[in-house]
């Protein structure tokens, strides 16, 4: 018989390819010698996420390890209101391709991953008789979130966009009270197709036959034991729930990066770094107060300042002056830089942040103390459990109504508490990550809460292709 294999189905944004992938390799290599792993790929609908997935699928391809089946194209969807709800109808016109694709393999399938905005793909997986699984690549915050939605939509009846931000939501198993304005954007509306999705798609979560998850136990325990239990969605069966993380893809040597040159001469701990992901964009206004924050604040930064193509270089955006003042002590990149290189520099002391949940495991890996500037998807919620339930970040307030700005001087009172080592809350957060990065490299080392759950997740999985393959016995 050919190899039995692990399908993988990843989305193609860049904070999606490689961490699902990333997972997929672990979940492989934990089942052992005799099984291989094999990604279907969706055409990217653009052609930035295109380039981007052709030099991943390269570089793996190089290394023999990994097989890579492209599916057909599809048409994109041209009457969609919501990035949401475009990705969810795209990912959905590949069903039938999807499966045509795992028929055809010339192994068996031992199961099919597919990414949260896959849920359609749990019946494609039950037609060819092949186990499902979920891999979540946010936190178990919005795990919670997105299972409950269902039932907080029956009993809450206005829009979170129009509730006053102090109204609280106190039903979300295993978080604090959640303000309003702490809601995932795509949920704010009800009308909105984003809306529709995300409560379709966390209502078909428990459907799988697990969900693997990327966080640390240890980093959210209540929520994750909220999910576990069952008490995001009474009344059904609990969901098996295998937190593996931090699931960190690994990156390119770039040791000889003129940001990694540039922070080897500065002292230790003394520079704020402020980064704002893949689609993380400021726009004009954000971008001076951001400056005059910086400038006011005295201290040292790097701060990766890109603007979306084709749009000027976001150097034009900065006040006159800026780099002249602030040469010495900051320096602005305009291009792309490696992250996870920067965030492990012992230079760097605090992280402002957009707060995807990639760039928030990074930061806790390797002890990072953040500032939050959520802009987009689920990074409020991210921001708020930073905030108030880990306490690894210093509260940074942020005007969701004014396109998520936040002015000059409270982006200089958060860097002084965040980076001058004076103060409850600056000092707290810097002592809970330096706590987040003994749990994160703990919990994957053998007898390690993730170690431990990815052997499970391995188990299951070897466990239902034994019973498949032979009718019965199965692993222990």
């Amino acid at each position: 018989m050919a190899t039995p294999t692990v399908v993988l189905l990843p989305v193609w944004a860049s904070g999606h390819f490689m961490p699902t992938l990333e997972a997929g390799k672990l979940l492989v290599a934990a089942l052992g010698a005799g099984f291989s792993l094999t990604v279907l790929v969706m055409g990217a609908p653009t052609r930035e996420s295109a380039l981007e997935v052709a030099a991943h699928v390269a570089r793996e391809a190089n290394g023999g390890v990994v097989s890579f089946r492209h599916l057909p194209p599809v048409e994109p969807p041209t009457d969609c209101a919501t990035v949401e709800e475009f990705t969810s109808r795209y990912i959905h016109l590949h069903a039938p391709h999807v499966k045509d694709a795992v028929a055809a393999l010339p192994g068996p399938a031992v199961a099919l991953v597919v990414e949260f905005t896959s849920t359609t793909m749990l019946d494609v997986a039950r037609e060819l008789g092949v186990p499902a699984y979920v891999y979540f690549a946010s936190s178990a915050a919005m795990l919670a979130l997105m299972m409950r939605l269902p039932a907080l939509h029956e009993e809450v009846p206005a829009d979170f966009a129009e509730m006053d931000g102090e109204l609280v939501v106190h039903d979300v198993p295993g978080l604090p009270p959640l303000p309003a304005s702490c809601m995932p954007a795509s949920v704010m509306v009800k009308s909105s197709p984003s809306y529709a999705d995300t409560a379709y798609h966390g209502g078909r979560l428990a459907e799988a036959a697990g969900i693997i998850l990327n966080t640390v136990a240890e980093l959210e325990p209540a929520v994750v034991a909220a999910v576990a239990e069952g008490r995001c969605m009474p009344g059904r069966p609990p969901p098996v729930v295998y937190p593996i993380g931090p699931v960190i893809p690994s990156a390119a040597d770039s040791s000889d990066h003129e940001c990694l040159r540039w922070l080897d001469a500065q002292p230790r701990g003394s520079v704020v770094f402020l980064c704002f992901g893949s689609m993380g964009f400021l726009g004009a206004t954000q971008v001076r107060e951001a400056a005059v924050g910086l400038e006011r604040s005295g201290h040292r930064f790097l701060w990766v300042l890109r603007t979306p193509p084709p749009d000027a270089d976001g150097l034009e955006l900065l006040p006159e002056g800026f780099l002249d003042r602030t040469r010495g002590r900051g320096l602005v990149w305009p291009a792309w830089a490696p992250q996870r290189e920067v965030l492990a520099h012992p230079a760097v002391g605090g992280f402002v942040t957009h707060c995807g949940w990639n760039s928030v495991l990074e930061a806790l890996r390797f002890g990072v103390p953040m500032a939050p500037w959520p802009l987009y998807a689920e990074q409020h919620l991210n921001a708020f459990e930073l905030v108030v339930a880990m306490g690894v970040a210093v509260k940074m307030g942020v005007d969701r109504k004014r396109n998520n700005l936040v002015e000059a001087a409270e982006l200089e009172r958060a860097l002084r508490c965040l980076m001058d080592g004076s103060g409850t809350e600056g000092t707290q957060a810097r002592e809970r990550a330096a706590e987040a990065k003994a749990a994160c490299l703990k919990a994957v080392e053998g007898g390690g809460s993730s170690y431990g759950s990815l052997q499970a997740a391995a188990a299951a999985v070897g466990r239902a292709w034994d019973v498949r393959s032979t009718g019965g016995g199965g692993r222990q």
